[in-house]
């Protein structure tokens, strides 16, 4: 027999296994909460190719908000509504506690940089409080296979409402934790550095604040309307992303430069509005076009977030020099949210077209794969 013929064989043997698997697993597939699709078993493993075509790893989740990958390659995504899913073992956690309202939920997720010896898991999330009010916290546990246990609340009471609630958990390269927390619909907390509201916070993994925070509490910067992306650039340089305006006047979405201590001017100034003391964005939208941008990753000099308003994945070369921004596949997946850089280097993002503000196609939500060389 040739060389040739058994690797025709050998593909068929694949074939054949494959479509056995999948007669197989079809029936359990209207048992979950989400549908993984053909592709999920494959994301787990390092990959080094570069389709064109983005793909789609899993649909049918309900508000997607934050992804994680754990250290073998298994991903996490929290919903809003208060549940975390396990993607690669088809498992889903129900998070006690979590008031979904508005913007509010179960928003960002984090693991410990030494998530493979302690397992320690972080998520920032809304809760109602005795008294009926809406505060947002961030929790750790310990996740053991599909359970989370050992809970414990590591920071509390940070101001919530139906919206602005920031959301956005991760550690830096310094191994502490950041946060983004909105304004709460209170503007005037913005510039309140004794508030949590409308801030970055900057925590040791235990929920204290880190030593050197510039005004001895959790606040490391201010300012901030409702910011929802953190990523760090290649010299360890903290960026955020942030919503502006809302309502009859819209825009003024901002990338900014963090640095500690620093004042980002919100209600004070917006775009290129300047006054002593406080930060102008790197890039804004402007009055006429409204990112709503939902995340930040960084990866290879470009940053990228998703666009939820914009219906893009917006990709900015040159932050730090020369910011030029490209909108991809602009209307092509609605209402677009996190994005994360995978392991092996691909960006992962997911839909937001069922909170409410969309228009959900019948697989909506989803989380989709696409190498950042393609776009």
């Amino acid at each position: 027999m040739s060389k040739k013929q058994k690797l025709l064989i050998a593909a068929a043997s694949v074939i054949v296994v494959a479509v056995v698997a999948g007669y197989l697993f079809h029936d359990d597939l209207a048992k979950l909460p989400f549908r993984p699709t053909d592709s999920t078993a494959e994301h787990g493993a390092q990959r080094s190719d570069d389709n064109t075509e983005p793909t789609v790893i899993a649909d049918e989740l309900e508000v997607p908000w934050s992804v994680a990958f754990l250290p073998g390659g298994e991903l996490l995504v929290t919903e809003r509504p208060g549940r975390l899913q396990l993607i690669n073992d088809d498992q889903t956690i129900t998070v006690s506690g979590v008031e979904q309202i508005g913007e509010g939920g179960l928003l960002g997720v984090a693991l410990h940089p030494d998530f493979t010896d302690n397992q320690q898991l972080y998520l920032y999330l809304t809760t109602r409080q005795p008294d009926d009010s809406l505060v947002n916290r961030i929790e750790r546990y310990r996740l053991d296979g599909s359970q989370l246990r050992d809970k414990q609340t590591i920071i509390d009471q940070i101001p919530g409402a139906s919206y602005h609630d920031g959301g956005r958990i991760a550690f830096g390269p310094d191994g502490l934790l950041y946060a983004t927390t909105g304004d709460s619909g209170n503007e005037a907390l913005a510039q309140d550095t004794s508030s949590l509201a409308g801030k970055i916070l900057r925590l040791k993994p235990d929920g204290s604040s880190a030593d050197d925070n510039p005004f001895g509490n959790e606040v490391y910067s201010y300012g901030h309307r409702n910011p929802q992306g953190l990523a760090w650039d290649d010299n360890g340089q903290l960026w955020s992303s942030e919503h502006g305006r809302s309502g009859l006047q819209t825009g003024f979405d901002e990338l900014n430069k963090i640095n500690a201590g620093a004042n980002y001017g919100w209600p004070e100034i917006e775009g290129d509005q300047t006054r002593e003391g406080m930060v102008m964005p790197v890039l804004h939208s402007g009055a006429d076009e409204t990112w709503a941008p939902a995340s930040l990753a960084y990866h290879n000099g470009s940053f990228y977030f998703g666009g939820l308003r914009g219906v893009s994945l917006y990709e900015v070369e040159g932050a730090d020099t020369n910011p030029q921004l490209t909108a991809h596949f602009r209307g092509d997946y609605g209402r677009i949210r996190e994005v994360v850089v995978s392991p092996d280097g691909q960006l992962y993002f997911t839909t937001s077209n069922r909170d409410g503000r969309g228009d959900p196609a019948t697989d909506d939500d989803r989380l989709i794969r696409v190498s950042p060389r393609s776009l």
